[in-house]
Formats: C-alpha cells, structure tokens, sequence
C-alpha cells in the first residue's frame, strides 16, 4: 500500500478574513553559488526531473548521480562564475525585480495583490512560495511561468511542482494557470522594441538569429507544442521587424546527450552564416525572460567564439526582455488577464457610496 505524505500545518483559518489575491512568478532555477557543490544540487534536481529526462529512473539515475553529475558539476561552475555578479545569480536577480516591478504595475492599475517570486529547482522553492502565500491569507493565486512558450519540460513541470504543494495542503486556495503567451502583442511587442533599441545604442547587423532553448525533438512527435510556438513567436517577430527569412534565422541551443533536439542547432548556424559572407550577426534569445546562464555564457561568450573563428566580425548578442518597462507592462496585461474575475481591486466602501450618492441628491436639489 503507498505511503501517504502527511499535511502541511495550515495557518488558522479566520472567518471573515478580506480575501487576498497573490501571484506566484516562477522560473527554472539556479544554484545558490557558482561551486561545484551548489551547482551539483541544482543540477540533480533539475536533471531527475521526469518531465526534463524521459529515461526509466532504474537507467537515467544511476548514470546520472556515478557519471555525469561528477564530470558536469565543476564545468558548469566554472561557467556560472563566468556570469556570476555582485548580486548573485542574474537570473535571480532579474526574476526577483521583475516580480517586484509587476506587483507595482498593477498596483497602478488599481490591482491590490502580492506578487512572489519562485523558482522550479532550488530556492526559493515554489512550495515555499506557496505556503508564504497561505501564511498572508492568500485565497486566490495566479501561477504565471516564465515560459512564453509552453512545453512539458518547463511549463508542465512547473503545474506539476504546484500540484504536489497541493496534494499536501488541507486547505486550498483556488488556483489558476498560465500556460503561454508566446504570442501576446504585448509579448512580441517587447522583444522588438528591445531589438530596436540595441540596434540604435550598436548599430544593425546583416542577420538576425532568434536562438530558443532546444528539446529533444521526439517531443514534437509526442504531441509537445514547444516547437510550433518557438516558430510562431519567431515569425512574429521578425514581421514587426519588418525582416524577411533571408534576414532572419530561428534556432535552438543548450543540446545535451546525443539524441536529436530540435535543429537547426544555434551554434552551427552562426558558423554557417560566417562561412557564407556574413560579417556582422545579432543574436537575440526571445524564449529567455530573464538573462541567464543560456543567454550570457552559452551565447554571449560561446557563440560569440564560434561565429569569430569561423569568419565572421562582428557579433552582438541583445539583451533579454530582463526589467524593461515595455516588458512588464505587457507582463502586466498577461497577468491581470488571468486575474479576470477575482476581486483583485480595490472594493468601494458602502458607506463612502451611500455618502456620495447623497451628496449628489443634494448638490441635484440645488441646482
């Protein structure tokens, strides 16, 4: 018979408590330090993720925790120390502020919520969040993943994480999910006034490559929607840019193992495109919200080395949509779409109302 997990230990419960609205942002994770041990613990629990790894757990775990967490661990710590700032993570960097500026957008807009922010793997934990949540009196939570594009690696593991919180909890806030945005006006719109300003502060290269994290690519033929998205936000993209396929390149990058992922792969393309003549190449990560170890070492340094050797001159790769104020407004939009319903604003008083509509009457009366 399975073992059932005992509760969490719920706050007390208040009647008549005002209901409180809170907004859960979550993002893949990041290791706590750029070591070799944090970043061991964060691959660990990232890579024994069933919706990330599809092998049997008796082959995958064992090849995993006796090959290649001991070889991988230190290498991909020399390269988080590489992005590595004064602050931390860049990834929790951006994550946490991007929070913080939501909660204030919408706190402009009359949206009275609280907006946290989570991580997939390691801290803070989307469990944790979520308790913090129920501690405030949260009745109602909008989960928002930092995923424009849905795919069951990223987005469904994200559902999965919150329905084990769930599975736990006695008392259960009402809960809604965003699945995509991957093409939202105020999504696209973002990406390429980011662009457009790059392209302003450094100028503008011959060849735009959009670069999108790479799965495996059986998961297209499993029924995972990750690759017609990408392609979608891509084609979007480019026609608010005005560019055509000649001028525009969609890619997926961070392969790992030796199956297929999907292709064209981002680092053969850029060295495809030195080899044909192109000097200058801008390269843009539209399925990154936050800059990251993917965007500022994988692109920023590797791709830059491999478009340079094979010939090419001059290589930028822009910014992610990070903290623009584009950005989180159109996160606002997303947001407040999903709050839709839920008493999320500021409630009139009835006794205010009673005193104003009076006042009208006799301001009436006196005319």
């Amino acid at each position: 018979m399975a073992s059932v997990l005992p509760f969490r230990k719920e706050p007390p419960f208040t009647h008549g408590q005002a209901p409180v609205t809170g907004i859960l942002w979550c993002n893949l994770g990041t290791p706590e330090a750029p070591t070799a041990p944090a970043v061991r613990r964060y691959l660990k629990e990232f890579l024994s993720d069933p919706r990330v790894v599809e092998i049997p757990r008796a082959a995958w775990l064992p090849l995993l925790n006796g090959v290649i967490l001991p070889l991988r661990a230190p290498k991909s710590a020399a390269k988080y120390a590489s992005i590595w700032t004064p602050e931390g993570s860049p990834l929790m960097v951006h994550t946490a502020r991007q929070a913080s500026m939501l909660q204030g957008y919408l706190g402009e807009r009359g949206h009275r919520v609280r907006v946290r922010h989570a991580m997939r793997y390691g801290s803070p934990s989307i469990a944790d969040e979520l308790d913090a949540f129920k501690a405030e009196g949260a009745s109602r939570i909008l989960v928002l993943p930092a995923y424009p594009q849905y795919s069951g690696t990223t987005t469904a593991s994200v559902f999965d994480a919150v329905a084990q919180w769930a599975a736990r909890s006695r008392n259960l806030p009402e809960l809604r999910f965003v699945n995509r945005y991957h093409d939202h006006p105020g999504y696209i719109d973002a990406l390429a006034r980011g662009i457009e300003r790059h392209w302003r502060d450094h100028g503008r290269g011959e060849h735009l490559v959009l670069s999108f994290h790479g799965v495996p690519a059986r998961t297209l033929a499993l029924g995972d929607p990750y690759h017609c998205e990408c392609h979608k936000t891509g084609r979007l993209l480019a026609a608010r840019l005005g560019l055509d396929a000649a001028s525009c390149t969609i890619s997926f990058q961070s392969r790992f193992g030796r199956a297929k992922w999907l292709e064209p792969y981002t680092e053969p393309t850029l060295q495809a495109l030195a080899r044909r003549g192109v000097r200058r190449v801008d390269v843009a990560c539209p399925g990154f919200t936050s800059d990251c170890l993917e965007t500022l070492e994988e692109i920023g340094m590797e791709g830059r080395h491999a478009f340079l050797a094979a010939g090419g001159t001059d290589y930028q790769a822009v910014p992610c949509l990070n903290e623009a104020s584009d950005w989180i407004a159109a996160l606002c939009d997303i947001a407040a779409h999903g709050l839709a319903g839920w008493p999320s604003r500021d409630q009139p008083d009835a006794a205010a109302l009673t005193r104003s509509r009076d006042a009208a009457r006799s301001l009436g009366a006196t005319a």
